[in-house]
């Protein structure tokens, strides 16, 4: 790779702002697969970092948790040492075996035979923000992220979480100034540090009276799980049982959310696939892992090499940074056909929106459930919609989403 080539990609992955105005970088990724794959650049802040860009190389990566470990810092948003105060590590920058231990907690949960028993809970849920939004003959306009794709995933999550409803809007608010600590509109003219501490406090403090109330009188939710988990020597500490509620009131979110957004945006621009989805609703499920490969709400995660060894014919240092850049896995031709179309029938899908292997998205199928949930329910009631301004990005380069997409749209009510 040459260094006009290094010094042309490096600012535009890990530019907030860029994301925030351009979007996606598809074509500097799209270089870095055909050109170097596993490419040495500098981070804004000066550090060097390889940028992993394929598919085989990012699967090969994650399959090694040893070799590649999690941790600080966990992306490379992050300075260099972390930019904050030390706290426990969760259960997203733990690493063999404890790490398997913590996420065992809640794992079952959320398996797919696990979810069968709320899937019911989640469908009213989903329905009770459809029907709010339901126009009839009517045609109306709404910011689609506020009124539809933001309150499933935060009314889902916060009562798995055992929040009560009145104050699931308080995790929207949390969700948004912690995940999106980068963004001027979330920061309200802090810092994005202080903006991540105020967010994280408030979640603390939170929980922490949940939590309490929760070890004695145990309910059927999540913080109840964690109050009372058994780490076999001991119990979960307070701090660490804050830690992991503060990754499930984002993690619970994000991804739905996000997905929702960019899914939706992406029936609007292909028409035919709304269509599609529309007259058949067997291409549900097919559906729902394009959207997820198309949209690939988290953008990258770092591991970091424990050892020298070699990745696509270069030789990785103990101690280096290995940028894995999802979106652009999900665009690699040697895995998908056609990897730049919007095609809800695509079989195989071997995506990558929920990482693989030892760190795989310990909420995927609840993310798959609520999405199959809301299209499920959308196709046969969604008359028209259109956009009727420009969508707004989150400025990140860990989190790729949209804040608002004004559409104009007409909804029936439920048959």
């Amino acid at each position: 790779m040459s260094q006009a080539l290094a010094a042309a990609e490096m600012p535009r992955l890990l530019d907030p702002q860029s994301y925030q105005d351009l979007g996606y970088p598809h074509e500097q990724w799209q270089r870095l697969r055909e050109e170097a794959p596993v490419a040495r650049l500098v981070a804004p802040d000066g550090r060097d970092y390889w940028a992993v860009t394929r598919h085989a190389d990012i699967v090969e990566v994650s399959r090694q948790p040893r070799r590649f470990e999690s941790g600080k810092p966990l992306n490379m948003e992050l300075s260099r040492d972390g930019g904050q105060v030390q706290l426990p590590p969760t259960v997203l920058d733990m690493n063999p075996p404890v790490h398997g231990i913590y996420r065992q907690i809640i794992s079952r949960r959320f398996t797919p035979r696990g979810l069968r028993r709320v899937y019911r809970d989640v469908e009213d849920l989903a329905l009770e923000v459809l029907d709010e939004v339901t126009t009839g003959d009517a045609f109306a306009e709404i910011d689609f992220v506020e009124k539809l794709s933001a309150p499933i995933p935060i009314a889902v999550i916060g009562w798995m979480l055992g929040v009560p409803r009145p104050d699931w809007p308080r995790l929207f608010d949390w969700t948004n100034q912690t995940a999106g600590a980068g963004d001027p509109e979330y920061q309200q003219g802090r810092s994005q540090q202080e903006t991540t501490e105020a967010a994280r406090i408030e979640i603390f403090e939170y929980f922490d009276d949940l939590a309490r109330r929760r070890r004695e009188q145990p309910e059927d939710d999540l913080v109840s799980a964690l109050v009372h988990a058994d780490l076999g020597d001991r119990s979960m500490s307070v701090p660490e049982m804050l830690m992991y509620s503060l990754v499930l009131v984002a993690g619970g979110n994000e991804t739905t959310r996000n997905a929702t957004s960019g899914g939706m945006l992406a029936f609007i621009e292909n028409p035919d696939q709304w269509a599609a989805l529309c007259d058949d609703p067997e291409l549900l499920k097919p559906a729902v892992e394009e959207v997820l490969r198309w949209t690939t709400p988290v953008i990258h995660f770092t591991r970091r090499a424990t050892e020298s060894c070699e990745l696509h014919g270069q030789k990785i240092r103990e101690g280096d940074l290995a940028a894995l850049f999802y979106p652009s896995a999900n665009r690699d031709e040697a895995v998908f056909d056609d990897p730049y179309s919007f095609r809800i029938d695509r079989a195989p899908n071997r995506h990558l929106a929920f990482g693989v292997g030892e760190h795989f998205c310990l909420g995927a199928h609840v993310a798959r459930l609520e999405l199959e949930v809301i299209y499920r329910h959308l196709a046969p009631r969604l008359e028209h919609i259109e956009l009727t301004g420009p969508i707004e990005r989150l400025r990140s380069v860990t989190l790729g989403g949209i804040k608002h997409m004004p559409v104009r749209y007409k909804l029936r009510p439920a048959a």
